[in-house]
């Protein structure tokens, strides 16, 4: 019944009228939306057991699907390499993956729909019970180099996105670096978590996701940045083969129709979502609950409008950015619409803009969340205060020099370019929880009072051009002087003259 609350008699009326393959949807059941049964024929899938994937194992999903005439055979193959190769070699129809493996592996496919983005399911967690001073990658940074080569370790599970999300540690904040770290690769997180309980392993920081990012916090771990910072930094991909791309369109279309009803019932009926994840993965309804939260599935107008518009093609540059700088890829693809069709959501997406044009009357609310908008969570500015003892994340990578002119607060040439490239890397956080902290440093000449005001007015000015450029975070300057040269290196030195973009953590 999640799909009617809130709509009248009338509104149900109307629908059976004028749409009546949409009811069974409405009501949370199978319905044939192809007109006519199809003949029979079965499509082979493989994933892994990732709660995201869990419709694809669901019962009451592949019984809808013998409506259209489709039998699913879901199976499991951890191995991302052999499941990419299996498209190729005919061994599966379709794979689920994430965004950046799928760049990875290269398959003989292409992405036909999209599934989730994770918020918050997966997360960089550093381990505070053994070494309590660290709450940032700043903390961790000045740890490492305190301690002898490669004495501390990083643990995630290779080829999922804990590992990718450790790329994005490597590639987009400074003084982190993996290749400081010894790298311990397990094949599950509940691995990578006991580990980090294990002293003797020494794991300053652990990939984890949930329900051990939960477990994590509880136990007084910092949980430094999760992909709710970062919203849409993991991807999850359906990949149809070339093969059947070719031979069976309208059944992929049909399995993307029958698909998307599921989660747009799942998504206006949270304890739908809820049990199957629960007696999917054999988890309490608290962890369900709370693996849910760290799950935002894409509806169809919303997958539709990823890959008719630009997000998609965004998404797919910045994602083979990462892997390119951490040598994973050789390129960033020159055409990235190349490695999609959009073609097989319409069925799907048509479907979903009948149903929001009867429910919206009488839910508008539900309409928003099938039309892929969350409820608004725009916060208020915070005060400055508040941003300056804001815990740290870390300080961002800065390509390139944020350069002013001799003894003023110009920005060069140089310097606004190298912004422009900073501001989208900034676009990639969440606004909701990442703030921005710009501070601005000196070398020692002068008097320090002149070279405090510098400092300031530098960061104002770069805070202001960023704002310019449409950044939606909370940004602060902060000048700091020559108060805070770098290690090792003497405070006269020009080297000290540089600019800080930090990120914070807010809400």
């Amino acid at each position: 019944m999640g799909l009617t609350l809130g709509l009248s008699a009338g509104g149900l009326l109307l629908l059976q009228n004028t749409a009546p393959d949409l009811l069974p949807s409405l009501l949370g059941q199978s319905g044939d939306n192809s007109g006519s049964r199809r003949s029979k024929g079965t499509f082979k899938v493989l994933g892994d057991t990732f709660s995201g994937y869990s419709t694809f194992r669901n019962d009451a999903f592949q019984e809808a699907l013998g409506e259209p005439g489709i039998r699913l055979d879901y199976a499991d193959e951890f191995d991302q390499s052999q499941r990419a190769q299996a498209l190729g070699q005919g061994k599966a129809d379709f794979i689920v993956t994430t965004l950046d493996q799928f760049l990875k592996q290269k398959p003989k496919g292409k992405i036909v729909g999209l599934i989730d983005r994770t918020v918050g399911a997966d997360a960089v967690v550093l381990n505070t019970r053994q070494f309590p001073q660290l709450k940032s990658l700043i903390n961790l940074s000045q740890l490492v180099k305190q301690g002898k080569s490669k004495q501390y370790s990083i643990v995630y599970a290779g080829d999922t996105p804990s590992e990718y999300l450790a790329l994005v540690l490597d590639t987009k904040f400074d003084a982190f670096n993996l290749s400081d770290f010894r790298v311990i690769k397990v094949e599950d997180a509940s691995q990578s978590w006991k580990l980090m309980q294990d002293t003797k392993e020494n794991v300053a920081i652990a990939v984890l996701w949930e329900p051990f990012v939960s477990q994590a916090r509880k136990q007084g771990h910092t949980v430094v940045l999760s992909s709710k910072d970062a919203p849409n930094t993991i991807v999850d991909v359906l990949v149809a083969s070339d093969k059947v791309i070719q031979s069976q369109p309208e059944q992929i279309s049909a399995f993307l129709a029958a698909y998307y009803r599921r989660i747009e019932s799942g998504i206006s009926n949270r304890s739908q979502l809820q049990d199957q994840i629960a007696t999917d993965g054999d988890l309490s309804a608290p962890d369900a609950d709370t693996v849910l939260n760290g799950i935002n599935f894409f509806t169809a107008l919303e997958a539709q409008d990823w890959m008719q518009q630009d997000a998609l093609n965004q998404r797919i540059t910045a994602t083979a950015a990462v892997l390119v700088l951490s040598g994973t890829l050789t390129q960033v693809p020159e055409n990235p619409s190349q490695l999609y069709d959009p073609q097989f959501v319409s069925q799907a997406a048509d479907n979903t803009k009948k149903l929001i044009d009867i429910v919206r009357a009488d839910n508008p609310e539900l309409a928003k969340k099938l039309e892929g908008k969350s409820p608004s969570t725009q916060t208020a500015s915070k005060p400055t205060a508040d941003i300056k003892s804001a815990p740290s994340i870390g300080n961002l990578k800065v390509r390139g020099e944020v350069k002013f002119a001799v003894g003023a607060a110009n920005l060069t040439s140089s310097g606004r370019q190298t912004l422009d490239k900073l501001s989208k890397e900034i676009a990639e956080f969440n606004p909701d929880t990442v703030a921005v902290r710009v501070i601005g440093h000196t070398s020692k000449t002068g008097s320090a009072s002149l070279n405090q005001s510098l400092s300031q007015q530098r960061a104002q000015v770069v805070v202001q051009y960023l704002k310019r450029l449409g950044i939606k975070q909370a940004i602060q300057a902060e000048g700091k002087g020559f108060s805070a040269p770098l290690p090792g290196i003497p405070p006269s030195d020009a080297r000290n003259q540089r600019t800080e973009i930090r990120l914070v953590r807010i809400n």
